[in-house]
């Protein structure tokens, strides 16, 4: 299953997501004094987020495995050179990531913010839909003009005949999957600001193995090529339609979109604080991801390319933090804006340590077992390539990064920016000059420990400054 149809899911990096400081949205809720939940009220939202993050586990297992069992297939049934430009158009749907201009997560800040107020809540929804509707318009028009003319073949190399007749329409059906997701992606970002997050996991899921049947299915049928990739990258969007409509028009239809609760004011304010947030974001993104371009420039590809596999196999620790993150967000925003500071307070000491304690373990097995998983997943690469210390610095970038995202999260969900802004920007020229003087003095060993230096001396300060001032605004209001 291509990613294309499915990068727009909920679950960003935690360790990069930050939201602009926004001012209330009409129908937000203001706490006016501190309050206090009752021990039944909390162990009911202590349930909601242990229940959250167990369904958004379960529905990313089922995410990463329906690829799995799907690729082999279609690697033997659409040939090496299709397979490869589907890959490769995907890779490029995978870059357009930026598309919803962040619109998606700013509405999930916003909604955790609003009142039980239907009406309210439908003008943010139907603003969002609106907005997301004309970007999606709009890139379709501009690839339905752009598909014909460019030499997607030759731009992809493609050297046989029947391949590159079909490229163009390859490239039609994976970019207009993905252009029509973007909209109807918000479905997800919304369940999960009603605290509807099992809910949401059991949709996602539910798109994943229907990709997966629909691709086995018409290879099983013999169908033509087209028609198996269209089974995997329209599987995606069209769940979140199905998921949409089941939603709105049986569910909620208090809360249903239309064009008349389309409000400019609105969507300006939900297209600035969407802006700033990308912005943000991908400033964070350039700081955590100028690692292959410095080790390739100081130490060679060759090495790069070493370091990009073990980078991988510390990935799936940065899956775990964003998918509880992403759980935890809206629910720590509805938390403040009713003045529920000791609850957020104690939720986030406790994520703390449950980071710490799942990826510190992890960690340490990674590097008591990392040389050897890497030989089972790709070989081909010596241990002496990758020193037992660059997978410790790795582990501890891993524990550092981890346990400053509840911080972080809290801040997140009351649109506080500054902090984790001028965080970033420290991080980003500290780290930057650290990690090409450690490749050069001590190798590659020298790139994790200088972003661990790094992250201390500018996120982690950052970071602290921020959560208590997100305390300190709440309590007050």
């Amino acid at each position: 299953m291509t990613r294309a149809a499915n990068r727009a899911e909920p679950g960003p990096v935690v360790s990069v997501a930050v939201v602009p400081a926004i001012a209330p949205p009409a129908g937000t809720m203001v706490a006016s004094a501190p309050s206090t939940l009752s021990p039944a009220a909390s162990k009911d939202r202590d349930r909601t987020v242990t229940v959250g993050i167990a369904a958004a586990m379960v529905a990313k297992g089922v995410g990463l495995a329906a690829p799995l069992v799907i690729t082999p297939a279609c690697f033997r049934y659409l040939g090496d050179q299709r397979y490869g430009l589907w890959m490769a158009i995907t890779a490029l749907t995978g870059m357009a990531w930026f598309a919803d201009l962040g619109l998606g997560n700013g509405l999930l800040t916003r909604l955790s913010h609003l009142a039980d107020d239907p009406r309210q809540q439908a003008r943010e929804i139907s603003s969002a839909f609106a907005t997301l509707g004309v970007v999606a318009v709009v890139l379709l028009a501009g690839l339905a003009l752009a598909a014909p003319v460019v030499p997607w073949a030759a731009l992809f190399s493609v050297s046989d005949p029947s391949v590159a007749a079909q490229a163009s329409a390859l490239v039609l059906l994976c970019f207009g999957a993905f252009a029509v997701n973007i909209p109807l992606s918000l479905i997800q970002r919304i369940q999960y600001a009603r605290g509807q997050v099992v809910q949401s996991n059991v949709w996602q899921s539910a798109g994943a193995l229907a990709a997966m049947a629909a691709v086995l299915g018409a290879i099983a049928a013999g169908w033509k090529p087209l028609a198996v990739i269209a089974c995997a990258v329209l599987a995606v969007p069209a769940t979140n339609l199905l998921n949409t409509v089941t939603y709105f028009w049986f569910e909620e239809p208090g809360r249903r979109p239309g064009p008349r609760l389309v409000h400019r004011a609105t969507a300006v304010g939900l297209l600035r604080l969407g802006l700033q947030f990308f912005a943000l974001t991908t400033m964070s993104s350039i700081a955590l991801n100028v690692d292959s371009p410095l080790v390739a420039n100081v130490l060679g590809l060759t090495t790069a390319a070493h370091y990009a596999v073990v980078g991988k196999l510390f990935g799936v620790l940065s899956i775990f933090v964003g998918l509880v993150g992403m759980t935890v967000w809206p629910v720590n925003g509805a938390a403040l804006a009713r003045g529920e500071v000791a609850w957020v307070r104690r939720n986030t000491r406790r994520m703390v340590l449950l980071y710490g304690l799942i990826v510190g373990t992890v960690g340490v097995v990674l590097v008591g077992y990392g040389h050897r998983l890497i030989e089972l997943w790709v070989g081909g690469i010596d241990r002496s390539d990758i020193p037992v210390t660059v997978l410790i610095g790795l582990a501890c970038w891993s524990f550092l990064v981890a346990v400053a995202s509840p911080l972080i999260i809290v801040q997140n969900s009351i649109g506080l920016l500054r902090p984790q802004f001028v965080g970033w920007a420290s991080f980003l020229l500290l780290a930057t000059v650290l990690k090409i003087w450690g490749l050069r003095r001590f190798g590659l060993a020298g790139l994790p420990a200088a972003a661990c230096v790094a992250y201390l001396l500018t996120m982690w300060p950052a970071v602290l400054v921020g959560y208590r001032r997100a305390l300190a605004r709440s309590g007050s209001s």
